[in-house]
C-alpha cells in the first residue's frame, strides 16, 4: 500500500536555515514529548539518509511544505522545486506566500504555479503582524487561490500563533465558508480544537485536516479516529511533521491505531493521491 506523507520538511537547501533545523534542542525536545527519538536523518542533517528512511518505512511520497514566516524561518519557493526535481516521483512541493502583503503574496502564488508547486502555504498567525484565518486582509488571497484552483495550505493548529486563539476553528469556518470552492488542507488538524474542528470539517466539505504530530497518543486522538472511522474517512489526510517525528517509528503507530481498513487506506494514501492528482489509484 502506498503511503503519502502530507506534512514533510527534509533536511536540505533553505529548510535547514528554517527554526525546526536551526534550534535543534527545541526541536528534539518536541520530538521526546511526543514519545519518540529523534531520527538520524534529522541529527545528521542527511537527505540520503532520509531517502533511506522513506523506504524503510514505505513512505513513497513526500510532500514538502515550504513556508514564509516572520517567527519559524522561510524557505524560498525555488528551493522547495529544486528539492522535487533533485528526487524524481518521490516528493511534492508545496510553495509558500507571503500573508502581509497580497500583491506579494499573489506574486508568489503564481511563481508556485509556474515552479510546478501544487499547492501554496500559508501560515498567517506567525507573521508579522501575525493573523487569524478569517483576517479580512486575507481575504484578496483566499480570492485568488479560490478564482485560479490554486489548493491552499493553512497551519491552523498547535503553535501557529502567538497565543491559542489563532487556532481557533471558528476563524477558520467563517473563511471556509465564505469561500467554498477553495480547497483547503489544515496542517496539525487544529489541534488542540479536535471537537471543533472535526464538526467544522462535517459542514464544510471543501476542508482537509491533517493532524500529523498531534494525532498519537495525545488528548483529541479519540475524536479523530471516531470521525475516521465514520463521516470524515474522506477528508483526514496522513502526515508526520518531520522532522518532529521520525518516520518508520510514527508508521508503526499509526498502523496500530484501531482503523477501520477503508479508512486506513483513504487517510494513508487515497485522498491525498486525488487532491495532488498523482494518478496512483489508475495505475
Amino acid at each position: 500500500m502506498p503511503i503519502i506523507d502530507f506534512r514533510l520538511r527534509p533536511p536540505a537547501r533553505g529548510f535547514l536555515g528554517t527554526k525546526i533545523y536551526a534550534n535543534a534542542a527545541n526541536r528534539d525536545r518536541y520530538t521526546r514529548r511526543l514519545g519518540f527519538d529523534p531520527a538520524p536523518s534529522v541529527q545528521a542533517q542527511s537527505m540520503d539518509m532520509l531517502v533511506a528512511e522513506m523506504q524503510a518505512a514505505g513512505v513513497t511520497r513526500g510532500v514538502v511544505v515550504g513556508r514564509t514566516t516572520a517567527t519559524l524561518g522561510s524557505v524560498p519557493n525555488e528551493d522547495v522545486a529544486a528539492i522535487v526535481a533533485d528526487h524524481p516521483g518521490l516528493f511534492v512541493g508545496v510553495g509558500s506566500a507571503d500573508t502581509t502583503d497580497r500583491h506579494r503574496a499573489v506574486a508568489m502564488i503564481e511563481e508556485c504555479r509556474r515552479l510546478g508547486l501544487a499547492m501554496v502555504n500559508l501560515e498567517p498567525g506567525v507573521m508579522d503582524p501575525p493573523l487569524r484565518a478569517d483576517d479580512r486582509r486575507l481575504y484578496p488571497i483566499y480570492a485568488h487561490c479560490e478564482d485560479t484552483a490554486m489548493p491552499l495550505v493553512i497551519m491552523a493548529g498547535g503553535g501557529a500563533g502567538p497565543d491559542i486563539t489563532y487556532t481557533a476553528p471558528e476563524c477558520l469556518d467563517r473563511m471556509l465558508a465564505d469561500f467554498p470552492k477553495l480547497t483547503v488542507i489544515c496542517s496539525h488538524g487544529g489541534w488542540p480544537w479536535v471537537q471543533e474542528m472535526v464538526s467544522v470539517a462535517f459542514r464544510r466539505p471543501n476542508l482537509f485536516l491533517c493532524p500529523d504530530m498531534y494525532l498519537i497518543d495525545l488528548p483529541g486522538m479519540d475524536d479523530y479516529l471516531r470521525a475516521a472511522n465514520s463521516f470524515l474517512a474522506e477528508q483526514l489526510l496522513f502526515g508526520t511533521a518531520y522532522p518532529f517525528c521520525p518516520l518508520e517509528p510514527y508508521v508503526e503507530r499509526f498502523m496500530r491505531l484501531p482503523l477501520k481498513a477503508e479508512a486506513r487506506e483513504r487517510i494513508l494514501w487515497r485522498n491525498a493521491d486525488a487532491l495532488l492528482g498523482l494518478g496512483l489509484a489508475a495505475a
